[in-house]
């Protein structure tokens, strides 16, 4: 029984009136299950209020049958009415509440024109059971068979089978990690850690997915080996994965070999498509024109519309047509044999693109220059009117032939095969390099939205870009201009390198370096700043060395290009100078500090906001050796002259009041402090707002002085906000996160509740040594504080282990001549004296 079928059944099973059968059809068509109450009405012609009611009125019909749908509250009546059906019609009993199935399947055709996959269809399922991997084939690698259709109804036919959940992954989009990310961050409400490595963070989600099986398909696979493979070495036998692909994988792998339609299935999807009067007068052409278009189910579909649009044109003339077209590609192919089309569909894709006016092909141009990846048209907002009902018409022009698919609203996608029509023919056109560079242009205006540190909700919106930014830097930097070459890659790894996720940003910067220097040459000012860039993720993953190569490249490279007197040379020393400050060198840091002051006054002037920024750079080093005295001038230097130069409501004079609070903190200046703190705090928010990683740490360092002056109530609250909002803002376990919960451990020893803090230093401890691996001074930080509790509450043997590694780890980062080695040195003889007395 199908699917319409069984509906029909049930609205007379319910004793649904000839309106509310109507309503009810409509609504539970699969077509329509992504559509809008709102859409639905004004499908059927009737208003949406008159829609509500009926469906109201079903709800209350089939809520004696499921429960669930007698809560007047529910705003989720419609999802739970289809899972009841689906799972009625799928022959499992409704004995308890149904449990809403998360996925994200695609929108799939009308049941009624899948055909000819019934057997494909049970043997896929059967495969899927007795196999934890399936993949569907093509046969020969060709395309138009419907292999992604075949998926897509499984997965919705099917979908009560897995009550974990189905998850849709694009193998053809951004990163599939990402994709796994974004969806259990959506379906799931639960944040994988972001500073974790991705493979990492794939894993947290594994293993807290939803109960029962749960199907994973990846649509579109070229490369098993990369694309699939590594995301699956930890997944349980509960996750089926199905695989869609052109390509034949080793026999380890289940796979279902997916040809083109037998004669009858053919007939039977046309006769969907077209009018049967036409196929009555002239049925053996019908037959001719099935065979002629090799049986395939995309140049079927790609006909029906053209014949749907043309209702005077008889088959015999179509079919000419189509022979004529068959005589054009093969003369084509001989002199081009790089033009790989499967017969039938090329011919249809031509009589198609002839259908459409100048304005639907242009569109087809401009669509073809996105990845293959669904395209968010939404992002292109048209302030003209006319403009925008042109760009709506193409649109309809373009799916009305079947040539475009709009999966959900505002989102569109290109089959593969009909991507490559497209950018052939313009690749043919004139205007080729004029749409390349216009379409370039736009995605650099993307790339510059993305800040250097886009929070959570920033990135959920870019993610469905990424895959297009993507597309332009591999394929179409040839029409990135010069000057906004640097600004696309920043931008490009900005998403990741803002998610600390340094490994994925990385290739983007590499790529954006040597692109500048074959394109500029080496010896060019914008070398220096893809090496900078390149330095500043060196920097943060902790590869010093390297950092430190490339900072003194960009210098000498500075110095040659512009001299030794100018601006960026001073930010080049100052660059290099914070380097040498994160490792301990801080002689050396205090040395190019200077020299970056004494320029930046030379040729700015000593009334200059880098001016300030080098004697803030500078007290910081004053106050990280202990030199307190000097650091104080210095940071109500700066603090004053950008009050001065920058007004009162900016974010440097928050930075200035926070640094200098931090330095009364550091000398007991308690009271003074925490009118600058609060300051700070208030500034932040009324610039930034209230949600903002910024506001986290002035909560954090606020907390951290009620803390020293015993304020311990006044201090939890401030951690407790501070924590909730980095995990908020920046994930689970960002490196902030745990230095939270290192102070708040350290808050609830001071208030003599030794197991909480306890159970927040192995928390710190454990998230920065998987952020920062083992050997950093933040871990020996957090060794320290779990040594320094053990050794309070007489668990000494656990105690001298961590103060040894954390010695260890000081002497080898930071030198033993190192503040903080020789606070860690200290403890660790108090503990050797009372430990053995």
């Amino acid at each position: 029984m199908q699917w319409d079928e069984f509906l029909r059944q049930e609205s007379a099973t319910h004793e649904l009136s000839p309106k509310q059968t109507e309503a009810f059809l409509v609504r539970l068509q699969v077509e329509n299950s992504s559509k809008s109450e709102k859409e639905i009405a004004k499908k059927i012609g009737i208003e949406h209020n008159a829609f509500k009611k009926l469906m109201t009125e079903v709800y209350a019909k089939f809520s004696e049958k499921c429960s669930d749908l007698k809560n007047p509250k529910s705003r989720r009546k419609f999802a739970t009415l289809k899972a009841y059906l689906t799972a009625k019609y799928n022959g499992v009993p409704h004995t308890q509440p149904i449990k809403q199935i998360h996925h994200n399947i695609p929108a799939a055709v009308p049941w009624e024109r899948f055909v000819g996959r019934e057997a494909e269809l049970e043997k896929l399922h059967e495969m899927i059971q007795q196999s934890q991997q399936v993949a569907i084939v093509a046969v020969a690698g060709m395309g138009g068979v419907g292999k992604t259709e075949l998926a897509t109804q499984y997965a919705q036919q099917n979908l009560s089978n897995y009550p974990g959940g189905v998850c849709w992954l694009s193998a053809q989009g951004i990163d599939v990690k990402i994709q796994i990310l974004r969806f259990a961050e959506s379906k799931f409400k639960f944040i994988a850690p972001e500073d974790w490595e991705l493979a990492d963070r794939v894993k947290y989600c594994w293993d807290r997915w939803d109960a029962g099986d749960v199907l994973l398909v990846f649509d579109d696979v070229t490369d098993y080996i990369t694309q699939v493979k590594p995301y699956l070495s930890s997944v349980s036998s509960r996750f089926k994965v199905l695989l869609t692909t052109r390509l034949g994988f080793d026999r380890t792998l289940s796979q279902l070999s997916l040809g083109v339609l037998n004669p009858l299935a053919a007939m039977k999807l046309l006769k969907l498509l077209v009018e049967r009067d036409r196929l009555k007068n002239e049925p053996w052409v019908a037959r001719k024109i099935c065979k002629f278009l090799g049986y395939l189910p995309l140049a079927l579909e790609l006909v029906g519309r053209y014949l749907d649009t043309m209702p005077d044109l008889s088959l015999q003339t179509l079919l000419k047509r189509l022979e004529k077209k068959r005589l054009e590609h093969e003369a084509m192919v001989k002199a081009n044999p790089l033009m790989r089309y499967e017969y039938g569909v090329a011919e249809a894709f031509d009589l198609s693109w002839e259908q459409l006016d100048e304005n639907a092909k242009n569109l087809g141009y401009w669509l073809s220059l996105y990845a293959l990846a669904d395209i968010p048209l939404f992002m292109e907002e048209i302030a003209d009117d006319e403009q925008q009902e042109i760009r709506e018409k193409a649109i309809a022009d373009l799916r009305k032939l079947h040539l475009l698919q709009r999966p959900s609203q505002g989102i569109y996608r290109l089959h593969p095969l009909i991507r490559q029509y497209f950018q052939m023919k313009l690749n043919e056109s004139s205007q080729a390099d004029e749409v390349k560079t216009v379409f370039a242009a736009q995605m650099v205006e993307v790339a510059k939205q993305i800040p250097q540190q886009p929070i959570r909700g920033l990135i959920q919106q870019l993610t469905p870009l990424i895959p297009h930014l993507a597309e332009v830097a591999n394929h179409l930097t040839d029409y990135i201009r010069d000057k906004d070459l640097i600004t696309f890659f920043t931008g490009l790894g900005s998403f990741y390198q803002g998610q600390e996720l340094y490994k994925e940003a990385e290739p983007w910067l590499l790529q954006c370096l040597e692109i500048v220097k074959n394109r500029l040459g080496s010896e060019h000012l914008d070398v220096t700043t893809s090496q900078n860039n390149l330095a500043v993720i060196f920097e943060s993953t902790g590869r010093y060395n390297e950092a430190e190569i490339l900072y003194q490249q960009v210098l000498e490279l500075r110095k040659r290009l512009l001299g030794a007197e100018h601006p960026r040379v001073a930010t080049s020393l100052s660059n290099l100078a914070k380097l040498y400050s994160a490792t301990g060198r801080y002689r050396e840091a205090e040395t190019l500090y200077k020299q970056a002051l004494e320029l930046r006054q030379r040729l700015l002037g000593k009334e200059h906001p880098d001016v300030a920024t080098s004697l803030n750079n500078l007290a910081a080093i004053y106050e990280s050796i202990g030199r307190y005295r000097e650091a104080e001038p210095l940071y109500q230097q700066a603090l004053e002259l950008r009050q001065r130069l920058l007004g009162l409501e900016n974010p440097d004079v928050a930075i200035s009041l926070n640094n200098l609070a931090a330095l009364y903190c550091v000398t007991g200046r308690y009271r003074e402090a925490e009118p600058l703190y609060q300051q700070a705090l208030e500034l932040w928010k009324r610039l930034l707002g209230e949600e903002h990683p910024n506001v986290s740490m002035s909560l954090n360092n606020l907390a951290e002085l009620y803390r020293l002056m015993e304020r311990y109530r006044e201090a939890e609250l401030l951690y407790q906000q501070a924590l909730e909002l980095w995990k908020h803002l920046l994930g689970e376990e960002h490196r902030n996160v745990a230095l939270t919960l290192n102070n708040l451990a350290e808050l609830y020893r001071l208030t003599g509740r030794e197991s909480e803090a306890e159970h927040l230093l192995q928390q710190a401890l454990a998230l920065r040594q998987r952020l920062l691996g083992a050997e950093h001074p933040d871990v020996a930080q957090s060794l320290n504080n779990l040594a320094l509790l053990y050794k309070l509450t007489g668990r000494y043997k656990e105690a001298e282990p961590l103060y040894q590694q954390a010695l260890v780890i000081c002497e080898r980062t930071l030198g033993i001549a190192h503040p903080h080695t020789m606070t860690v040195r200290g403890n660790y003889a108090q503990f050797l004296r009372e430990a053995y007395r």
